[in-house]
């Protein structure tokens, strides 16, 4: 009991060192630590700071937290790419040795997908699906904070890894056994575990919530069938989370008990099977790549129909292909595995199950296609990303079609062409999907607009460097240049075209600045939006304020078709008498700190459990526990009114009839 209670095992190399980037980070964080402290002291912001974002409920909020958190993500992440390609930029560099390298490309991967991507559209469902549908709030408020922190704790939990202890090096897909104690001793792997456990708790947390706020709190007469496409595709993503995310928490469970506690899931020689984790991973991992691009899809199609200023095109097929893939993206996981020994039946079942999925996604672009036809298009900094989608998703879409192909598979797997497909898909999806749904809600985010020439040049340059730096890949693939290879020998022609990849890479970076430098840019110089509707939009956010009030709706609006607002605006262009329904007090969630301590016990459990520190593990758990149990038993005084004279004046202030 004594040696459990005061024995702890110290690494090896509790703070990393010996390598200058390591340091360079080190002093970042200490000067920007010490700045925020004394910014919010000096400026006594600390009250502040606790009532209105650490303790909010409210979605908008939220939704900012994430987006803010999810930028800082990109930020890391592309930091790691282009180490990783100033690495590759030549033969037998030393810039990064084989370790680090190592690191450098696991972090990547996972930061990417994992606390960028995700995060970034539950940010933007967070921002605009309450608003679309009408409602004042997600169905459980309290719950969404708890999303939100327990994201932020296995987000910082993975990344404070490359200071302390040790950043992971078996790769985002962490295959065992290279991922098992005799592999790979030592903390790193355990940030991957924990990390993502505690994160993928709140992801989840977030499928379940947008689920019944979809189901349960749309407007008066927005039947499913006039949902917008977005809400959809919310909806249908929120199903995917549900049914996938237990697959990886269970996973991830195994491996940690492995490592941990000695146990044997995945070890051959004690009777578990290596193979059991990359098929739990991939049954996961492939819907995820659908969690990811299926709300991109849904805020292109808002995009298209508000921009071509028409209906979109074939609103039940859209719904339907969302559906199709869906439903396929649970069987489809086995094309990660044709080099590995199925047998030809199954290699020809997956790769057709594989082919079939293009054909919904193809369904898609040709409807996005036909919306623009005949359309008035107006080329606004959303709409040219948008645009830009199309053509560079058709690359990656068309590419994994090849991959499909379970004899072709043989030669590119395991290929740069691989690497530049998946990145043609991720990023020509899910990445300009998120800037342009962050560009098009940057009004109803802040109450400003973002300057269009910035966005423009910001557009250019990250596309321009983007297919300057993946289109040599396919080639060099092509070559034989095989994936996680940290150098490689002068003389196998891959010189050039590594070094024109990295030149594009830096191309995307600076696009990534212009974009930052614009939002900054419009807190200080941009034009304010005092309509609410800054792009004449055609669904109910843009109905609102910009920012949107706290209660979003004085009155909850009352659908009377698809497109609610635009055939609510054409009804007062054609001079119809509206209804004034009276305002009434509304009732609404006040804020909450359990969700930020409870979550900050979870990240103390982590990271006792990362060093096997079992004590500090044990009462981090234990102070969520009593946190939960005080939350159950102390369910008094959550909510309030905001009486009618306050709406009325807040209604007011934004030039709102009442």
């Amino acid at each position: 009991m004594k040696d459990f209670l005061f024995n702890f095992k110290m690494p090896e190399h509790f703070l990393v060192t010996g390598d200058p980037l390591i340091y360079g980070a080190q002093v970042s964080i200490v000067l920007a630590s010490l700045a925020i402290l004394f910014v919010l002291t000096y400026y006594k912001k600390w009250g502040w700071l606790w009532r209105e974002w650490l303790t909010t409920v409210d979605h908008k909020k939220i939704g900012i937290l994430y987006l803010l958190a999810s930028l800082l993500m990109l930020f890391r992440g592309g930091v790691d790419a282009l180490l990783m390609r100033m690495q590759l930029s030549a033969p037998n560099l030393n810039f990064l040795d084989a370790d680090h390298y190592n690191q450098i490309f696991t972090t990547h991967g996972v930061i990417m997908i994992l606390f960028m991507a995700m995060p970034f559209l539950i940010g933007l469902m967070n921002v605009a699906i309450p608003l679309q549908i009408g409602a004042r709030d997600v169905a459980f408020p309290a719950l969404n904070a708890v999303s939100f922190w327990m994201f932020a704790a296995g987000c910082m939990l993975f990344n404070i890894s490359f200071v302390i202890g040790g950043s992971p090096d078996a790769g985002w897909t962490s295959y065992t056994p290279l991922a098992g104690n005799q592999l790979d001793p030592g903390p790193g792997q355990n940030y991957y575990l924990l990390g993502l456990q505690i994160a993928g708790i709140g992801t989840l947390v977030s499928g379940i919530n947008f689920l019944v706020t979809i189901l349960k709190m749309r407007a008066p007469g927005m039947t499913l069938w006039r949902m917008p496409l977005f809400s959809w595709s919310t909806l249908i993503t929120s199903v995917i989370i549900i049914f996938a995310f237990p697959v990886l928490t269970i996973a991830l469970a195994l491996l940690t008990l492995d490592r941990l506690f000695g146990f044997h899931f995945f070890t051959l020689a004690g009777g578990g099977s290596p193979m059991m984790w990359a098929n739990l991973f991939w049954i996961w991992g492939h819907p995820e790549v659908y969690i990811v691009i299926l709300p991109a899809f849904g805020l292109f199609s808002e995009i298209f129909s508000t921009f071509a200023r028409k209906k979109l095109f074939g609103y039940g097929a859209m719904v339907y292909s969302m559906l199709a893939i869906s439903g396929l993206s649970f069987l489809v996981w086995v094309h990660h595995f044709f080099t590995m020994g199925s047998g030809p039946w199954i290699n020809s079942i997956f790769s057709i199950s594989t082919m079939l999925i293009a054909i919904p996604t193809g369904v898609k672009v040709f409807n996005w296609l036909f919306t623009l036809h005949k359309g008035r298009i107006e080329f606004k900094t959303p709409m040219l990303w948008a645009l830009g989608f199309i053509p560079v998703f058709l690359v990656g879409g068309i590419t994994g079609v090849m991959l499909a192909a379970a004899p072709a598979d043989y030669q590119y797997h395991n290929s740069y062409f691989l690497i530049a497909h998946f990145h043609y898909v991720l990023i020509g999806g899910t990445v300009y999907g998120c800037i342009a749904g962050l560009v098009y809600y940057w009004p109803k985010i802040t109450g400003f607009l973002l300057n269009e020439r910035l966005g423009k040049w910001a557009f250019w340059w990250f596309t321009a460097g983007f297919n300057m730096c993946f289109i040599p890949l396919y080639i060099v693939g092509l070559k034989g240049m095989t994936r996680r290879m940290y150098t490689y020998p002068a003389g196998l022609g891959w010189e050039t075209w590594n070094l024109i990849a990295t030149i594009g890479a830096f191309g995307m970076g600076i696009g990534f600045i212009i974009l930052v430098w614009n939002m900054i840019y419009s807190f200080r110089r941009g034009e304010k939006d005092t309509t609410g509707d800054p792009w004449n939009g055609r669904t109910l956010e843009w109905m609102t304020s910009s920012p949107a009030a706290e209660y979003n709706f004085a009155v909850i609006p009352k659908v009377k078709g698809l497109d609610a607002f635009h055939l609510m605006k054409k009804e007062r262009a054609e001079g119809r008498k509206e209804e004034t329904p009276e305002i009434k007090p509304i009732h609404m969630p006040k804020s909450e700190g359990f969700p930020v301590v409870m979550s900050a016990f979870m990240f103390i459990s982590g990271f006792g459990f990362v060093f096997e520190w079992m004590q500090i593990g044990a009462f981090g758990l234990l102070g969520c526990v009593i946190t939960m149990i005080w939350r159950s038993f102390n369910d008094y005084d959550r909510d309030y009114y905001i009486p009618v004279e306050e709406v009325k004046k807040t209604e007011l202030a934004a030039g709102r009839r009442v």
